[in-house]
């Protein structure tokens, strides 16, 4: 093959493969809360991987492998409609009030999903922020299924527990 036809062929085979690359860009969701009570009490309420219990959604939380709270931890989180999610755990910090985690499996139409919920201290007592990147489940999105659906899934999820959580931590 002369230059000219491998400098050709290299071109086409970038244009071809640049649009599947894209297809699925990397999405994001941030959210967060002020609540009126001391940093402190807020991790306490959420700090514990085996615990989602303050989530309105969730019926029960599973630890199938390793120790609460430690690097490489998987649970099962069942929601009350009977859905499962396996999550790993990636990292626990109390000192930085933060932990960050990923989905294994899960039924949201999402894939490479990772996470971080964090308490700082805020005017007035805390802010939750929890945040994360993922993708879109499939490389064609269904209807219902596209980018759109992926955030807005992912959005719900967070304010549904944070005002839970808001609501929960202000009334003690």
């Amino acid at each position: 093959m002369n230059p000219k036809s491998a400098l050709l062929f290299a071109s086409l085979a970038l244009a071809v493969a640049t649009p599947a690359l894209a297809a699925r860009p990397e999405l994001k969701v941030t959210e967060h809360i002020d609540i009126s009570a001391p940093p402190a009490k807020v991790w306490e309420a959420v700090r514990n991987f085996d615990n989602l219990g303050w989530h309105p959604a969730v019926a029960s939380t599973a630890l199938d492998k390793g120790g609460n709270n430690k690097k490489g931890a998987i649970r099962t989180v069942t929601v009350k409609d009977g859905a499962k999610l396996v999550e790993e755990l990636l990292a626990h910090q109390d000192s930085a009030r933060s932990l960050k985690y990923r989905i294994i499996e899960s039924p949201l139409p999402v894939s490479n999903y990772v996470s971080t919920l964090a308490v700082k201290a805020a005017k007035g007592g805390s802010r939750v922020e929890w945040s994360s990147t993922f993708r879109r489940k499939d490389e064609i999105a269904a209807e219902g299924a596209d980018d759109a659906a992926a955030t807005k899934a992912i959005t719900g999820i967070y304010t549904s527990g944070l005002d839970a959580l808001k609501k929960q931590l202000e009334a003690q």
